[in-house]
Formats: structure tokens, sequence, C-alpha cells
């Protein structure tokens, strides 16, 4: 399965611990997408979507549109982890050019690679 980067999907997110985002939600893929598409590797990362969120880097403001998504919504940074293939049930669409750098800076502060 090829999936390319800022894809929004729903995906199963359960079972889950404390403060992770549960259930079945929309998330945007943020993996290479030929480590998605590659047969030997199983997981895709992903950051969840919600429509209430914090403020600043760490959550990515996401328009309705040609994501698929409804309302306005934020990319949950903070929450990225990764997903086996299977729990993905459907894809909506995709994040601007924009969003997708949003989120990419939010996750070089969570991750400790920004310079």
């Amino acid at each position: 399965m090829r999936l390319e980067r800022g894809t929004v999907a729903l995906i199963g997110l359960d079972p889950t611990l404390g403060h992770e985002q549960r259930g079945v939600r929309p998330c945007v893929i943020v993996s290479d997408p030929d480590v998605t598409a590659d047969q030997r590797y199983p997981l895709v990362a992903v950051v969840p979507i919600s429509g209430t969120g914090g403020e600043g880097a760490l959550y990515a403001p996401l328009l309705p549109g040609r994501s698929g998504l409804r309302r306005p919504s934020q990319a949950l940074v903070d929450q990225i982890r990764s997903v086996d293939k299977r729990r993905i049930e459907r894809v909506f669409g995709r994040v601007s050019r924009e969003e997708l750098g949003a989120i990419d800076a939010g996750l070089a502060i969570f991750l400790g690679l920004a310079s």
C-alpha cells in the first residue's frame, strides 16, 4: 500500500493508555511513501487529528476541504505514533503543502530535530 505523506486516513487507535488519543479518528500519514509501500514495513507513522487541541507549534491547524475534513481541526503532533497498516479503515484526502509544513515543523520540535 502506497500512502503519500499528508494523506488523511481514518484509523482505529484503540487500545490506548493514559492521555493517548483513542477511538477511530482521522490521522495524517507522516511516513515516507517508499517505506509505506514496502511490504517489509508493516507500520506507518501517523499524527492524530482532533477538533479540539492546544495552541502552538505542536498543534498544527487544518482546514476543511481537500483533506476530507468537515470542520477546522488540529494535527496533534505530540501524539505521533506508529500503527499497523491494517488499522487504516478509509482514506479521505490530503492536507495542503502548507499544513504538512506546519506538521513537519512541529515534528522537528517534538522529536528534537530542530536546529
